[in-house]
């Protein structure tokens, strides 16, 4: 279960339950999904690309989340490019509704600027990291295009998942990361902590595997390497770093793990899960990430002190359930 077993015993002890579905939620909490789909080159890219977006749309219409596609439909008189920033402008910049970016295309590298390939302009890294700075809702970014890594580097920040198909802009090839990715995201087998829904960290998780394991069948030397962020250090993690849903290895300079926020980025969330207010969702998944830092520095805790801190943080938890009606 998501929030672990020393809460779910926390809970029944307590007569807690879930609360009350909220009907109507205001904009500000609505989740929003933009994919842009880049120029695919060769046909064959074309039908991929435009797999990956309608199967992208298909998710939003089921889960009534705010959808645009970029790209997918013919050129018109506005750049896909300039479109892009239009839709951003016209977003909400704050309130607890996750804003999903997703880059569905080619990538390009020379040395010093990232840019994801349109039909027209290009957009680079440094210009999508000004389009978001007005940003402070939840916001994660699926770059799946080849030399997509300085996106990470450029994009990464409080509040922010980032995913890129490449640990770095010189893996130029076709990246095929996004197809396992969008894959993953409605397979029942990425749900890898069994609690009814595919967060997008174990989406990443999933994809990366699959990938793994394409380039192995097939006897191919790996050119691409996904990476994801999500504690604002720009530095990124790979899956080989997880177990599970759990870092369980960090840089040599002791940075942070990342994993903890994306695992609260849900597209298709449980039937539990859509019982939360968005409030009290916000205010748990907060909880939830300081539980996270406090289970990283445990080694630098005694025992009393961590069982303190974590018993403290369990009990604000379940404040966030009403109480069973006595039978």
């Amino acid at each position: 279960m998501r929030m672990g077993w020393a809460l779910f015993l926390l809970f029944a002890c307590a007569g807690l339950t879930a609360p009350a579905a909220r009907s109507a939620p205001p904009a500000t909490d609505l989740t929003t999904v933009i994919v842009i789909v880049g120029i695919p080159g060769d046909a064959e890219y074309g039908t991929t690309f435009y797999d990956e977006a309608d199967h992208w749309a298909k998710i939003c219409a089921q889960t009534g989340a705010k959808s645009l596609v970029i790209g997918r439909s013919p050129a018109g008189p506005v750049a896909d490019r300039d479109l892009l920033k239009q839709a951003l402008d016209a977003e909400i910049k704050d309130g607890l509704g996750k804003l999903w970016i997703v880059l569905i295309g080619h990538g390009t590298f020379d040395g010093q600027e990232a840019k994801f390939n349109l039909r027209g302009p290009d957009f680079s890294a440094t210009e999508l990291a000004l389009w978001l700075q007005p940003f402070h809702r939840p916001l994660a970014v699926i770059d799946t295009s080849s030399s997509s890594a300085p996106f990470l580097n450029k994009l990464s920040g409080p509040n922010r998942v980032i995913v890129t198909a490449t640990r770095s802009g010189e893996e130029q090839n076709y990246a095929r990361f996004g197809h396992y990715f969008t894959d993953a995201l409605t397979d029942p087998q990425s749900d890898l902590d069994k609690d009814g829904e595919v967060s997008l960290l174990e989406a990443f998780l999933s994809a990366s595997a699959r990938l793994a394991e394409f380039y192995k069948t097939e006897g191919r030397l790996a050119t691409e390497h996904p990476l994801i962020d999500d504690n604002g250090d720009g530095l990124g993690t790979p899956p080989e770093w997880f177990e599970g849903v759990h870092a369980v290895r960090k840089a040599r300079d002791g940075a942070a793990a990342d994993g903890a926020l994306a695992q609260q980025f849900v597209l298709i969330p449980s039937a539990d899960e859509q019982k939360l207010a968005p409030e009290v969702r916000a205010e748990r998944d907060k909880l939830e990430l300081t539980v996270a830092r406090l289970r990283e520095n445990k080694a630098k805790l005694s025992e009393e002190v961590y069982y303190s801190q974590l018993e403290a943080l369990l009990l604000q938890l379940a404040k966030l359930y009403p109480a069973r009606p006595s039978p």
